[in-house]
């Protein structure tokens, strides 16, 4: 159940149930997404790839993802679009969450998205790779649970720890330093290859 009425919200939708279509409980992101965890690792066991070739696949999708996670947040959630219609789809898919980062039904992907998504990866994954597909597959979406997960952390969680910490000091620093950087959130070694990675002296 999706409280309304507890806090003032970025709204999207004049729509009601378009709009309910936006937000994420936590508990439902981990009941739906356990079970597509699932159903992915039985795949890839039932496949006929050896364990440890199906270890590696899975490893390699995990990577994939971690990779896809930062070029998807830099070029495509960042985008500068010029179009009145560019910009809607922006404010839709990411501008929202800048604007009010602390909403915690906005800091998962909804299902209305992820789930078409995962089904369109499914199809490329198995298209691409055949039998081996499964295993990249369930790489790629645990990294996106992954993903998910720590990205709702970032915002509502203290992240005790130096790992943890850093992670989430990565990732606001990204919302609160108002310059084009720190897009990864999972994997933050990205932002150091591709020189995106804010300075540690900066004010932020």
């Amino acid at each position: 159940m999706i409280p309304s009425a507890r806090r003032t919200r970025v709204r999207l939708f004049q729509n009601s149930a378009l709009e309910r279509l936006t937000l994420m409980p936590p508990l439902v992101f981990a009941v739906v997404w356990l079970g597509l965890l699932v159903a992915a690792t039985r795949a890839t066991c039932l496949s006929p790839v050896r364990l440890l070739a199906a270890v590696g696949l899975v490893l390699a999708g995990l990577a994939l993802w971690t990779l896809f996670e930062y070029l998807a947040h830099r070029f495509l959630f960042h985008y500068n679009a010029r179009s009145t219609f560019g910009k809607r789809i922006i404010f839709l898919a990411h501008e929202n969450h800048h604007i009010d980062p602390a909403d915690p039904y906005r800091n998962i992907m909804p299902l209305s998205v992820s789930l078409v998504l995962a089904a369109l990866f499914w199809l490329l994954f198995h298209v691409a790779f055949g039998v081996a597909g499964s295993g990249l597959y369930l790489g790629f979406i645990l990294g996106y649970v992954i993903y998910d997960a720590t990205h709702y952390a970032c915002h509502q969680f203290p992240m005790r720890g130096r790992l943890l910490a850093r992670v989430k000091r990565h990732h606001l620093r990204h919302h609160h330093a108002g310059l084009p950087a720190n897009y990864a959130i999972t994997a933050i070694l990205w932002d150091r290859i591709f020189s995106t990675a804010l300075k540690t002296k900066s004010r932020f």
